[in-house]
């Protein structure tokens, strides 16, 4: 298999991080030191210019620019690479003093003051003249210098603008998604909810504050749109950096499970992803392990946006951050795991925020490489240093990609959509936790998945798992028949296949689109619990199956059926006394199922409340493969043999690991790479590990030891 090394004038991997020599021009004698500690800390490249647009056009029309060239020069006479940015993050005064529409309205429509960050209006003409100056003036002067490696676009792009020319571009957005056809988009979002209806486009305005928010359809679709303005605002500033010099690949900065935007859609437009990575460990309440299990997850999600290549970890913390409620110092040893972490699922660079501290300002006491005292002997350089070896010991797996054949749905329109809902609880719904639960169960058994959504190529997948899939783009059910028809192994859960994309409700039963017979049962209603509600299932020893008249062949009589109100549960339950089985408790969500098919195989029945005997837990043959449904919320531990099973199915070994440790495996044109990482404070042992440490770790016979927070590169 051929790697795809993302910069292939560096060997190995990029080591480096965000560089603010523009609030240093006045200390020569500190840029200079700079580079020393950098070489020492094996930093290989360092973004610029990301806040620098002050500097770079101190006044309209006056760019200057020779500063930021010698300071280019001199890095890469050192062997320092550079990823420079467009400055568009943040404006200068005179910029906004002149053209107000630079700056964002808020939901209320009010026009923000200067100052801040990310705060533009992404569709102001006037802004986008200044953008596009600053932009050319930069490509021209450095787009050829043989040091350049990429574009850094913008920087942590984010939020919302409800200004008129935002309001406009809305009106024109909805019109072409919905042909035009005002009819269609009254249809679409159910205008007829208290007389809402609208006579043309024009008459519909941003969902602010005090206005629209009822229609639900519209909610997601204000999403959708906000990120089309940014994407849009993206591509703007690609072009305009590509209409010098069009093959300089770009990039820009991603955000964790951002919400604002739908990261799947905007990584269509550029070359690698990169995101920024700030875990938040050592809180007592939350294990370290669920932090980095929570972490890998966001990797997994960003590999699996462009599978074919490394991805960036563009940002992460030396030390700590200076913006959280508490901003704690990792201990001893968890920088270079959090580093490797990054690197074993797939990223080919380890990039902080930032090189030099700032002196001043709301960042001045963020964590650095190079600390206020301006040397190499604290701490955390130290720590940087000794993670710079660590890359320079792996250099050679640089380049190398992932081969899941598991993965997981993850839509940010789902999510949007089930948030939106006036359904279930909004303390409980939880849609990111039960995707990153099920990843964690994965993770347990050895097995990395990717994150995909509803509109990925599946064709290397052989299991995928789609938890509160509620919101069902067109086709989806044929896409996931053709799935499982084929072989595939599909799990879905409760809330599943209930709207169309535009949040309407389907007709007809849930879920939806076929999967009512893909996984042979159909839903009737979803129960949501209180905290202190005892709800349990029961994991049956044996699966049963229902006769073709949905009562169970073997139980005769059935147990009596279970009354509610004034009807009649509508669906035969089972003998609780005559099956055998695990009892788990169940939380959240119960969903009542009204149809299961006759050769549909029970795994679990509700044991107790309403719902009691009806099945809880269902496996579906469905041409070549199987169609798991899961009808309540539970600890995934306790299905943790659903998940055994559908690996088993499809071929894929697993071995269940010891509890903190975490296992990828990245492959090059000869060799694989399997990265054991221990994400506890504790020594650990795992066995069975056979190969060479390229980090050194011993290996007694086939039992690797790991020291806290300790890991491990095993090449085969």
């Amino acid at each position: 298999m051929k790697t795809k090394k993302i910069f292939p004038q560096i060997d190995g991997f990029v080591h480096g991080g965000d560089y603010n020599p523009d609030q240093w021009l006045d200390r020569p004698d500190i840029l200079e030191k700079d580079i020393e500690y950098f070489k020492e800390a094996g930093i290989n490249c360092v973004t610029l210019g990301v806040f620098a647009w002050a500097a770079e056009e101190p006044e309209e029309g006056r760019i200057e620019l020779d500063w930021l060239a010698d300071i280019i020069d001199r890095l890469y006479e050192n062997g320092i690479y550079i990823i420079l940015a467009t400055p568009t993050g943040a404006r200068p005064a005179w910029l906004d003093a002149k053209y107000p529409s630079a700056m964002r309205c808020d939901e209320y429509g009010v026009r923000a003051h200067h100052g801040l960050r990310h705060n533009h209006c992404m569709q102001s003409p006037e802004f986008r003249e200044r953008v596009k100056a600053i932009d050319t003036a930069l490509a021209k002067r450095f787009a050829n210098h043989p040091g350049m490696l990429m574009w850094h676009i913008s920087n942590e792009l984010g939020g919302y603008c409800y200004c008129d020319t935002c309001k406009k571009k809305w009106q024109e957005w909805l019109a072409e998604q919905y042909d035009h056809d005002i009819e269609k988009l009254n249809a679409a979002w159910w205008t007829g909810f208290w007389s809402h209806r609208f006579n043309d486009f024009s008459q519909i305005e941003p969902p602010y504050a005090n206005g629209e928010t009822a229609l639900l359809g519209m909610n997601v679709d204000w999403r959708r749109f906000s990120t089309w303005s940014a994407t849009d605002f993206m591509r703007f500033e690609i072009d305009t950096v590509h209409a010098v010099k069009p093959d300089v690949p770009v990039t820009t900065n991603f955000m964790e499970l951002f919400y604002d935007y739908d990261y799947h859609y905007m990584s269509r437009f550029i070359d690698y992803i990169s995101w920024d990575n700030y875990p938040e460990l050592h809180r007592g309440t939350v294990s370290d392990e669920k932090t980095f299990i929570d972490r890998s997850f966001e990797h997994s999600m960003f590999r699996s946006m462009k599978p074919d290549r490394p991805f960036m970890m563009m940002e992460s913390a030396p030390g700590l951050v200076n913006w959280r409620p508490y901003n704690k110092y990792r201990r001893p040893g968890v920088h270079k795991l959090i580093s490797l972490q990054a690197v074993a699922a797939g990223s080919d660079t380890v990039q902080y925020f930032q090189l030099r501290k700032s002196r001043g300002a709301s960042e001045q006491w963020h964590g650095a490489v190079i600390d206020h005292i301006g040397t190499d002997d604290t701490r955390v350089f130290r720590e940087v240093a000794d993670t710079g070896r660590a890359l320079a010991d792996i250099a050679e797996a640089a380049g190398s990609i992932s081969k899941n054949q598991a993965a997981i749905l993850y839509d940010w329109d789902n999510r949007w959509a089930i948030d939106n809902s006036q359904a279930l609880s909004n303390e409980t719904k939880a849609f990111d936790e039960t995707c990153i639960s099920v990843y964690a169960e994965f993770m347990k058994l050895g097995v990395e998945p990717d994150i995909i959504s509803q509109d990925s190529d599946w064709s290397s997948y052989k299991v995928i798992c789609a938890p509160m899939l509620y919101l069902l783009h067109d086709g989806i059910g044929e896409k996931i028949a053709s799935f499982v028809r084929s072989g595939g192994q599909f799990l879905s859960t409760y809330f599943t296949g209930y709207v169309d994309q535009t949040t309407l409700a389907q007709l007809g039963g849930f879920p939806a689109q076929g999967l009512s017979e893909i996984l042979g049962l159909k839903s009737e209603e979803i129960d949501t619990l209180y905290p202190e509600d005892n709800i349990k299932l029961r994991l049956l020893d044996l699966p049963v199956r229902t006769a073709e008249a949905g009562v169970p062949e073997w139980a005769a009589p059935a147990q009596p059926i279970v009354p509610y109100g004034d009807t009649a549960c509508p669906v035969s339950c089972f003998d609780l006394n005559s099956l055998t089985g695990k009892s788990v408790a169940v939380h959240d969500y119960q969903e009542l199922l009204r149809e299961v098919a006759a050769d549909t195989d029970i795994l679990a029945v509700y044991e107790n409340d309403y719902m009691a005997g009806t099945p809880a837990i269902t496996r579906h043959a469905f041409g070549k493969g199987c169609a798991y449904y899961v009808a309540a919320r539970t600890d995934q531990d306790d299905i943790r043999f659903l998940y055994e099973e559908m690996l088993e199915n499809a071929g894929i070994s697993y071995d269940l690991l010891p509890a903190g440790i975490e296992k990828t495996t990245r492959y090059g044109e000869t060799s694989a790479y399997d990265f054991y990482l221990n994400c506890t404070a504790k020594e650990v042992s795992v066995p069975g590990v056979s190969g060479t440490d390229l980090l050194g770790n011993p290996l007694s016979g086939d039992t690797l030891v790991l020291p806290a927070w300790g890991a491990a590169v095993i090449k085969r």
